[in-house]
């Protein structure tokens, strides 16, 4: 069985954020790009749960680790 794959529309949805490509390319605008030293999950423009969501994914390395790190590499305006 294989681990479920998470996309980036559906982390969007999980963070209650609009999810479709349009609010998704403007949310990255927005956001981007982050300092170098800036986590991903401390960024200012996190609700308190968000930022739990985000930090947890990251440390347990758990399902949704992989499209987390999709979307630090976005923000951070780094190559994917």
């Amino acid at each position: 069985m294989e681990p479920p794959v998470h996309s980036l529309p559906s982390l969007f949805k999980q963070l209650g954020l609009p999810d479709d490509p349009v609010s998704i390319e403007k949310f990255v605008a927005v956001h981007s790009p982050l300092k170098r030293d800036q986590k991903l999950e401390e960024a200012f423009f996190w609700t308190d749960s968000q930022k739990k969501f985000l930090r947890s994914e990251i440390l347990e390395d758990a399902d949704w680790a992989e499209v987390v790190d999709e979307l630090n590499l976005l923000l951070h305006g780094l190559p994917r």
